[in-house]
This record gives structure tokens, sequence and C-alpha cells, in this order.
């Protein structure tokens, strides 16, 4: 486990080190006022017991080779001054007043190394979140068709979350607490290394208690956190799907998943709960047996008047060894937390490590422009190994020219032309723009030659402006409207209630099927890219809205190099050359007068449509 945490922080430590190297000089300074506070108990509890009645007198100290019975004799023969000069209450106030200051000067010690530490912890949980927003923007397509997107919610939020009340919350318990430990220790052994030899030999047991429990806790985190993303997919799944849910009556039914899904996460939550809340009563019984057995055996020491250590010295020791328990107590509360957090990292890695089969060039050729065609030449594709979608593929899309696609929904049209911007790479044949392997040009350059208008119009909760100019840096308002001009948007969106500056709704929610499309053509006209891809672009619509964006449709692909989709076979009568695609195949291929002549397997799909 502590292996795999010092592997997450150096991940993400670098950048505020020098927040951690406060820290440890802040802790290190805190915890060596905390000892020094606590020697001023010894000649307190001398003065007020009359423990000691020995007398003692100044020794010359050598600086280079001091040693501590010199130190102890010179320090109880200034206190005998005192006492000597002002009085045995004027002394005890005074050495009280000494530990109030030491005391003071340690909590700010503390409070130092706590506030510089928050820069840390929030800055490591900001960079994880960016890593994986900007890792969940560059994955290939396919990586989500595979994965529930409410399960990568939830890793990307209460994962995220998880790593930061756990982990990043425990960076300052893991480096106070060692220093606290190391230097109470070193005092220990300074006071009596025989007891403290004793409290070695009792305490790696608690520890072991400790570590045996924790190791269970992540893996009881890991079942959770998987079952916190089951919730958020059917969530997602709900909010997507209401309208169905209510045409079909059957909230109840989906009542019933979502009860069973988090009455499963309730059970184990409750588990690893209790887990995590035997941490201190355990750590708490566990410091008290280890305090009472070494009070047992200093006891022992003194009752039968031992020369190692005398009765105020072993009072000193007892607090410093429960001083030392504490931090044993917060240690012990980090080895319950961590495992949560790691549990949580190692779904988040899940994000951060997948491999994305889409790369980049190491040596890209230059593609500014679009001089002659698009080429496919023998390209075959499946997303699973051996279920090939597309078969030995070869067309040419010549600048300038239509080209469209058309069969029977599986046959690989949506595929093909997912093709073009590198959404997916070929297992076999070529890509080529004018001539360069696709493969071997700069994903940026390839993809800023290619607009997009799709079946489902993909819009933002945002705007209308910011929708239109998406994508578009420096966009004008003039040519917005112009865009909107051509994609016959701009009617409707002047009649909203702020013109471009009227939010649209999660989605567009609050326009209709055909505005919405029609928004989206205007992104692509604005986009003005010699390369334009339609994916079935009006099969959803309606009569009217069809014949609006049919219009703005048209004028798009005025001069530039189209491959259009369409179920409706009336759509695509004027393109250049159609290609009837059949179970990854193409089957056939021509103008629209040719194919209806060859009476094969475009005649029947345009007979069918008729009817």
């Amino acid at each position: 486990m502590l292996k795999q945490f010092l592997s997450v922080m150096s991940r993400y430590l670098k950048p505020y080190r020098k927040y951690l190297a406060w820290a440890v000089v802040l802790n290190f300074f805190s915890q060596w006022m905390n000892v020094f506070s606590f020697v001023v108990l010894i000649p307190i509890l001398n003065i007020l017991f009359k423990i000691d009645s020995a007398v003692y007198e100044y020794r010359p100290m050598d600086w280079q080779h001091l040693d501590k019975e010199t130190l102890t004799n010179n320090a109880y023969a200034w206190v005998q001054e005192l006492i000597a000069v002002h009085g045995p209450f004027a002394t005890l106030v005074m050495m009280g007043c000494a530990l109030i200051v030491m005391t003071a000067i340690k909590t700010a010690g503390y409070f130092g190394s706590a506030a510089v530490m928050v820069p840390l912890r929030t800055g490591v949980v900001k960079d994880i979140r960016v890593q994986v927003y900007e890792k969940v923007l560059r994955l290939p397509l396919g990586f989500f068709s595979e994965e529930r997107k409410g399960d990568i919610i939830a890793r990307m939020s209460a994962d995220v979350q998880a790593v930061e009340n756990s982990i990043t919350n425990s960076i300052d318990m893991l480096i106070r607490q060692p220093i606290a430990i190391l230097v109470c220790f070193v005092t220990l052994f300074a006071v009596s290394w025989q007891l403290t030899v004793f409290v070695l030999i009792v305490a790696p047991l608690a520890g072991w208690l400790m570590g045996a429990v924790s190791r269970k806790l992540k893996r009881k985190s890991a079942t959770v956190q998987e079952l916190w993303g089951s919730i958020i997919a059917q969530l997602d799944e709900t909010l997507g799907g209401l309208r169905i849910i209510k045409a079909f009556i059957a909230e109840q039914k989906m009542l019933r998943r979502f009860d069973a899904v988090n009455g499963h996460y309730r059970k184990e939550m409750n588990e690893m709960v209790i887990r995590q809340n035997a941490a201190h009563p355990m750590s708490e019984f566990l410091g008290t047996t280890i305090i009472t057995v070494v009070l047992w055996f200093g006891g022992l020491l003194i009752l039968n008047q031992s020369n190692l250590i005398d009765a105020s010295t072993f009072i000193f020791y007892m607090v410093i060894l429960y001083s030392v328990i504490n931090p044993l107590k917060e240690f012990s509360k980090a080895s319950y937390q961590i495992p949560v957090g790691l549990a949580s990292m190692d779904r988040i890695d899940f994000i951060l490590k997948a491999e994305n089969p889409i790369k980049e060039p190491a040596d890209p050729e230059p593609l500014a422009s679009f001089e002659s065609a698009i080429e496919f030449r023998d390209v075959t594709f499946g997303y699973a190994e051996g279920r090939n979608v597309l078969k030995h593929i070869s067309l040419r899309v010549p600048k300038g020219k239509t080209v469209a696609l058309v069969g029977q929904s599986g046959s690989g049209k949506s595929t093909l032309v997912d093709l073009v911007p590198r959404y997916h790479d070929v297992q076999q044949g070529e890509v080529l723009i004018d001539g360069k392997n696709i493969k071997g040009v700069r994903i940026s350059e390839l993809r800023s030659l290619i607009g997009n208008v799709n079946q489902e119009a993909i819009l933002f909760n945002d705007t209308f402006f910011n929708n239109i100019t998406f994508g578009v840096e420096g966009a004008t308002m003039e040519q917005v409207v112009e865009a909107a001009k051509i994609a016959n948007a701009h009617d409707f969106i002047m009649e909203s209630e702020h013109g471009y500056d009227t939010m649209i709704g999660d989605r567009g929610g609050r326009l209709s099927g055909g505005q919405r499309q029609r928004v989206s053509i205007a992104r692509a006209v604005l986009k003005n890219p010699p390369i334009l891809i339609l994916d079935e672009a009006t099969s959803a619509l309606d009569t009217e809205s069809e014949r609006l964006v049919q219009e703005a449709l048209e004028r798009l692909m005025r001069s530039r190099t189209t491959i259009a989709i369409a179920h409706r076979l009336s759509t695509i009568k004027n393109a250049d050359e159609i290609y009837v695609l059949h179970d990854g195949e193409i089957v056939e291929q021509g103008q629209h007068d040719e194919l209806i002549a060859r009476n094969g397997y475009y005649k029947r799909l345009y007979d069918m449509q008729q009817l």
C-alpha cells in the first residue's frame, strides 16, 4: 500500500515541492518546541513536590562535546538559583510562563505547517481533475462506446473526491506524524533507552493489528466506488430516457432497479464505514494498553529504587510517550483513509492509463489544404477482432464532388465516414487525402479540413452565438449572422428572447429538431471546411423542417467536397456518385438513373421508399 501511495504522490507532487519543504521544516520546529515545553515540567514537578533535595553547582560546558548530564545539572542549578533569589512560587510562575510561550510557538508552527499544505492538497486534486478531463477529450470514440457514461462521470467526480478526502488530506498527516514519532523517540531514547527498547518490543504488535484491518478496507472501497458508478449510470439513463419511461408506464420498474443497486451500495458502504470507524477505538485501546504496560514496567523500576530513572523524569517520559501515542493513532487513521483513496485512484487510472490507438505521427507530413481527392484503398475495419464492419472498401471522392453512401442500417456507412477524421483507424488498407495516408498527418490539421453535420445535432448549453462559433476563434457577429442566414437559422434566432445571446438549454432542448439541425449547419458554414460529411442530416425531421434544412445543406455543399449518408434516397438523387453498401461491402455504384436502370439493390431500396 505504501509503495502505491508513494507512486501516486510522485506523479503529482513535483510542482508543489516548496510547500512540502516548508511543511517538513515547520513540523520539525513545532515538534522540538513540544518536547522542550514538556522538559519544563520536570523542574516544575520537583519544585511542587520537593522531590529533589540535591544541591547543584554550575559546571563549565564544552560546546563541542555537550552531554546530557552536564546540561541537566546546569538546568537544575539555574532553577535552584531562581528559587533562592525569587522564591519557589515566583519561580513556578516563571516556569509556567515559559511553558505557555513554548506552547504558543509550537501551536504557531502546527498552524503554519497545516496552512502551507493547503495549496498542495488542492493543487494535486485540481491536477488530477484536469488530467482526467484532458484524457477524456483525447480518447477515441470507441472507448466510450464500450464504457457506461455514468461510470465515467463517477470516476471523474466521486472517485476524484475520494482521492481528495483520503490521500491528499493524509499527506499532511504523513509528514507531521512521522516527524512527531521520530522526535519523540529520539527524546525517549535520550531519557531512558532501556524503557524505549521495551516500548519498541510491545508496539509492533499494535501496528500489525491495524494493518490487517486496513488491507481489507481497500478491497471494500473499490466495490463501493464501482456501485456508485452504477448508480450514476442508471441516473444518467433515466434522465436521458424519461420520455420513454413515462410513455411505457415503467416508473415502478426503473424505481425497483434503482432501489436494488442503491440497496447494494448501502450494504457495502455500511461495512466500509464500520471498518473505518473502528480505527479510532482500536487505536485508542491499543495506545492505552501500551501506556499501561510501560507504566507497570517503569513503576516497577521506581518502586524497586532502580537508578535507571527517577520519579519526575519518569513522569516526563510518560508525557512524551503519550505524545507519541497520538501521532501513532493519527498514523493508523491515515492507514484506514489511504486505502479508500488508492481504490479510487485505481479507477481513475483506468481512464488515465487507457491505451489510445489513435497516435500522432512522429514526423507528420504537412496537410494545410485539400487539393485533389479523398481515397479509400482496400479498407477493412472492425470494432472487435474477427468481426469486420467494413470489408475491402475502395472508393474515390474527387475534390468538389458529392458522393452519397446508401444502404440498410448496420451496413457500415457511418463507420466508413468516421474513418476520414480518424475517429477510428483502419486495420487494413489506407485512407488517403491528396495521396497522403491520414495516419501520417497531424490529427488537428486533418480535422480542420472537415465539417460534420450529423443526424443528431450536438449542441451545448450555451448561447446561439457560442454554439455557432464553437471551434472557430475570433468570429465576428457579422460572420455569425451570415452563417445563420445561409443555414436558414437567422429568423428563428432573432425571434428568441435575446437573439444570438439566448441560451438554448441542455443539448439544445429549447429548440425543435429542425432548429437544432440548422444551428449545427450554421456552425459548419462558419468553419468553412473544404470537406463536408453529412450523416443522415435530414432523416429525423418533418417535411417542412426537412425542406428548410435541405436548402441550407445545398448552400453549404456548393464548391465543397461532400460525403453524404442518406436513408431518404430522394435527397441524394443529384449526387455525382452513389455507393450502395450491404454487409460492409460495396455492392453497387453509379449515378441515380444508372442504378435505377440496373434494377439491383439500389432499385429495391428506392421502390420500398416510394411505397
